[in-house]
């Protein structure tokens, strides 16, 4: 008769303890691999949004007439007194780009025809773009267009535009006045 051999209970005390060491090392790695992913995701998630703002903000003066308003200061805030390029089926808008004094955050706002400080009862949209910028400079010259924008911890955004010239200004009359005109014929006479 052969004698069978079985694990004993203190080999079988031991398996079982390497196999737990085992998973807590393999769900510790799974848990880490996990909040890398999400961190990844919400930094992609981040990054396409960001990449969808400066992409607006390139065909807002893209499709412009070129009639720009820059003002500088602090941070600078663009306006385009007319461009194609409306969220709102608008045929023709003016846009303004500025940062906010409330956690520099990055607005545009779209409308017809506005002026900035808003009033009470203008028809305007106000999206918010960005948040916690620490950069956002607009530089104009000869044609060129200089944009560069960077958020908190972030990359900076920099793009040029060629060709954005701006509108010749019109050039006013002279208005004659009536009773110059009527004296001067009495006074030729």
């Amino acid at each position: 008769m052969t004698r069978r051999h079985a694990f004993t209970l203190i080999e079988v005390l031991i398996s079982v303890a390497l196999l737990s060491i085992v998973m807590l090392g393999l769900y510790s790695a799974l848990s880490m691999q996990r909040g890398g992913n999400k961190h990844l995701f919400e930094y992609l998630t981040k990054a396409i949004e960001n990449d969808r703002v400066i992409m607006v903000l390139y065909r807002d003066i893209m499709y412009s007439d070129g009639n720009l308003t820059i003002k500088k200061g602090e941070f600078d805030r663009l306006c385009i007194h007319s461009t194609g390029n409306s969220l709102y089926g608008l045929s023709r808008a003016k846009v303004c780009w500025l940062v906010g004094k409330e956690k520099n955050r990055f607005l545009r706002v779209e409308g017809n025809d506005y002026k900035l400080p808003l009033k009470y009862d203008d028809k305007v949209a106000v999206d918010l773009a960005m948040d916690h910028i620490v950069l956002f400079d607009v530089t104009r010259k000869k044609g060129e267009l200089l944009v560069v924008l960077q958020a908190a911890g972030g990359e900076p955004y920099t793009f040029m535009l060629q060709g954005i010239m701006q509108p010749p200004k019109k050039k006013m009359k002279k208005k004659v006045r009536r009773r110059d005109s009527v004296k001067d014929t009495n006074q030729s006479k």
